[in-house]
């Protein structure tokens, strides 16, 4: 099942952008405050960019620039 809502909601929407938009859903709800949803939004997107970095090298496409 979560096979399926992942590879459906790929479609639509980042998932960085889902993230986004539930930290903002959270903060207007006064779940979350300010800092709180920085902090989700950074790390979210901190992790992402290292995953996207790693995948690239793995891969042999991280390009030197010598």
């Amino acid at each position: 099942m979560k096979a399926f809502v992942d590879r459906h909601l790929q479609r639509f929407l980042s998932r960085k952008l889902l993230v986004w938009m539930t930290t903002t859903a959270l903060l207007v709800a006064n779940r979350v405050d300010g800092d709180q949803w920085v902090a989700i939004a950074l790390a979210y997107i901190g992790s992402q960019g290292i995953a996207d970095i790693a995948t690239a090298w793995k891969s042999g496409k991280l390009l030197r620039k010598e």
